[in-house]
C-alpha cells in the first residue's frame, strides 16, 4: 500500500516537474524567436497576453508570455506520462523513466520546432497574405517574413509536444513491459 500510495505522489511530483520545465522552455523559446520577430509579440502576443501595460520590460513580457504559453502542456505532459508510468515496478523507476521521457520530449519539441521555423521561412513566409485566413496577421506589418516564421516555429511546437506526448509514453510503456519480464 505504501509502494501505491509513493506513485500517486510521483505522479504529481513528474507532472511539477513537467510544468516547470516546459515553462522554461518556453521562455527560452520566446527570447529567441522575439529575436528573430519582434513584431510577432508587440503586434500579437503581448496583446493575446494583455501585456500592454509599461510596467514590464520588453524581455519580461516575453517571458511571462514564453511561460504561460507552455506550463500548461508541461503539466498535461507530465501528468498523462507519470498516469503510464505507474506501471513501473517502483516510484524510482517510475520517476527516474518519466523524468527521461521529459528530456526525450523536449528534445523532439526543439526538433520540430527548428523545422517549423525553416518551413516558415522558407515556404510560408513567401505566400502572399491573403494565403492565412486563419492567422493574425496586423495589417501594417513591417518584417512579414520573420512574422510568419516565428508563426510557424511556435504552431510547430505545439504539434512538437503532441508528437513527443506519445513517444514518451511508448518509450516508458516499452521500459515498463521490458522490467516486468
Amino acid at each position: 500500500m505504501k509502494e501505491i500510495l509513493k506513485k500517486f505522489l510521483t505522479v504529481f511530483l513528474i507532472a511539477g516537474f513537467a510544468s516547470l520545465l516546459a515553462g522554461i522552455y518556453g521562455i527560452l523559446h520566446d527570447q529567441i524567436t522575439y529575436s528573430i520577430s519582434p513584431e510577432y509579440y508587440t503586434r500579437f502576443k503581448f496583446i493575446q497576453f494583455n501585456l500592454s501595460e509599461e510596467y514590464y520590460s520588453i524581455r519580461e513580457k516575453v517571458a511571462i508570455v514564453g511561460f504561460s504559453a507552455t506550463w500548461w502542456f508541461g503539466l498535461f505532459l507530465g501528468l498523462i506520462l507519470g498516469i503510464f508510468g505507474l506501471r513501473h515496478k517502483d516510484w524510482k523507476t517510475m520517476f527516474k523513466m518519466s523524468v527521461f521521457s521529459i528530456f526525450i520530449a523536449i528534445l523532439i519539441t526543439l526538433i520540430v520546432g527548428i523545422m517549423g521555423f525553416l518551413y516558415g521561412n522558407v515556404v510560408l513566409s513567401n505566400q502572399p497574405k491573403s494565403e492565412f485566413p486563419n492567422w493574425f496577421i496586423p495589417h501594417d506589418l513591417i518584417d512579414f517574413k520573420s512574422f510568419i516564421a516565428v508563426g510557424s516555429m511556435h504552431n510547430f511546437s505545439y504539434i512538437g509536444g503532441i508528437i513527443s506526448l506519445i513517444f514518451g509514453v511508448v518509450y516508458s510503456h516499452k521500459k515498463a513491459s521490458i522490467t516486468a519480464r
